[in-house]
């Protein structure tokens, strides 16, 4: 797992072409959407926004293990990183539900939120992958900023550093004296990894030339990633 406390928060993909413009501009609206429904309750945004998140990662996941039993062809590891991804977000959610305690109310939004997300992304993974990943590059960037502005929320006094909960020191093998703050730090930086594989994988399907290897969440399964595919 990458070190929580070395990330480039501000680490930002240029768009240069119209799939990265389309795929910002659509995070720069839900980004809107989120910060006029929920301000600065980062606790509760995080709930609703962790259950839409860890939808592309099985979406990418299923439709890529789909396409490579119909061509009988390897996955270069794709199955695996995007299921692991789908995976870190849900434990994310489970994590804040404890933390923030959502409504009724939000409990019905993530329910239509999580149905017309997955449907369109669903329908958008099919007809271009490569504008999919780019959207959740972009997706990730704005999360690794909210949590940012949580830490400094905290660090301010704004919001109350308790005790992390049960299932955080067990998933991310934190000491027992875990925070909130310390957990915000290890989600953060699962969300920076994120970030960059979602936006390498965007650049593969493009045909653009990477900086390093793509590799897995976790280090146990640090593979090197090749495109399964080209649309």
């Amino acid at each position: 797992m990458t070190e929580a406390s070395v990330i480039d928060a501000n680490r930002h993909h240029e768009p240069t072409t119209f799939t990265d413009y389309f795929a910002l501009g659509f995070t720069k609206v839900m980004r809107f959407c989120a910060d006029s429904f929920f301000a600065k309750r980062y606790g509760h945004r995080a709930v609703v926004l962790e259950t839409i998140a860890a939808v592309p990662g099985m979406v990418g996941a299923t439709i890529t293990h789909l396409k490579c039993l119909r061509s009988m062809s390897d996955d270069h590891g794709w199955i695996r990183t995007l299921s692991e991804e789908a995976e870190n977000e849900r434990m994310h959610l489970m994590t804040f539900v404890k933390i923030a305690n959502p409504t009724q109310f939000e409990r019905f939004v993530i329910i239509a939120a999580q149905w017309l997300f997955y449907c369109g992304f669903f329908i958008l993974y099919l007809i271009s992958s490569k504008t999919a990943h780019r959207v959740v590059g972009y997706f990730e960037e704005e999360a690794v900023l909210s949590y940012t502005y949580y830490l400094d929320e905290i660090d301010e006094g704004r919001s109350a550093n308790v005790a992390a909960p049960e299932i955080a020191i067990k998933y991310w093998k934190l000491p027992s004296t875990a925070t909130l703050r310390d957990v915000i730090m290890v989600v953060r930086s699962d969300e920076a990894h994120h970030r960059d594989v979602n936006h390498s994988l965007a650049n593969q399907l493009m045909g653009l030339v990477q900086d390093s290897p793509i590799l897995a969440p976790y280090p146990e399964h640090a593979d090197e990633i090749t495109p399964p595919h080209a649309e």
